[in-house]
């Protein structure tokens, strides 16, 4: 399957190989009202990049290893972390970066914050039976949510009419669709697409309906859309450049992908489909 974009599309946005502190293996990323782009790392580091990518600094740290972030409308950041089996909250008034929910969940991995319903999302990365837990944004409080298996549930998105999570299936390769219900309880999962090879991490949703998904293993952006179906958006054989991305994120237009291969965020230059 031919790309959608060339591989120049693919840049370097900030390089942390070198710098203090190391950008080391970020999975999650996430871009901040003012233009910075947030990521976790695997030595439990929150750090914020410049907007224009011109240093780095750190936020916080639980020691543990970080993976999906994710803002809520206060500016909140919420930081998955797979050893404390833990969700954190970096507190934007304060600066504090403390265990806000926990218990129950195996390998916290993806956070979708639901302002409108006052929930926290988060994906629980096992197989098979991977499921999706849900956290009251105020108090923490909260327990599994989905009930039927999703086989290493991932990246997740909310639809943007709030009707329900597309969540990725990394081992069975696909994107589902759980719906929401007006009662706030999980509907049966819809598969959208599979044919995600090999294994499919991060996923978002443009503004237009279309869906990104990021594969970890080959090193490549998917898109669908409903009128085309699955196409590859972009690829890099030699996982230099997107070096096995995970997470995604809009920042002006354009992507920013966490990279769990190296130590860098890289810039996808989406003007060819979407602002041309």
């Amino acid at each position: 399957m031919k790309p959608l974009l060339p591989d120049s599309a693919a840049s370097v946005f900030f390089d942390g190989t070198f710098s203090e502190p190391r950008l080391a293996h970020p999975e999650g990323v996430a871009v901040h009202p003012d233009g910075s782009v947030w990521a976790g790392t695997e030595r439990g580091e929150l750090v914020r990049i410049a907007p224009d990518g011109s240093g780095i600094e750190l936020m916080g740290s639980t020691g543990g290893f970080l993976l999906g972030i994710a803002f809520d409308g206060a500016g909140n950041c919420f930081a998955c972390d797979m050893k404390h089996a833990a969700v954190f909250r970096y507190d934007a008034r304060t600066g504090a970066f403390d265990s806000f929910a926990s218990g129950g969940i195996d390998v916290p991995n993806y956070a979708v914050v639901d302002d409108a319903r006052g929930h926290l999302y988060v994906s629980n990365s096992i197989e098979p039976d991977g499921s999706v837990y849900r956290y009251d944004l105020a108090t923490g409080e909260g327990a599994r949510w989905t009930t039927e298996p999703l086989c290493f549930a991932n990246g997740m998105a909310m639809k943007p009419d709030g009707s329900g999570l597309y969540v990725v299936e990394s081992m069975k390769s696909r994107l589902s669709f759980v719906p929401i219900g007006n009662d706030g309880a999980p509907g049966a999962a819809q598969v959208v697409t599979d044919g995600l090879e090999t294994v499919p991490d991060g996923v978002m949703v443009m503004d237009n309906g279309d869906i990104l998904i990021s594969n970890y293993e080959p090193s490549r952006i998917w898109r669908w859309s409903e009128g085309a179906g699955l196409e590859l958006l972009v690829e890099d054989r030699m996982a230099t450049v997107l070096a096995h991305p995970t997470n995604i994120a809009l920042k002006d237009g354009n992507l920013v992908t966490a990279n769990l291969g190296r130590w860098h965020i890289s810039h996808v230059d989406l003007a060819g489909l979407y602002n041309g």
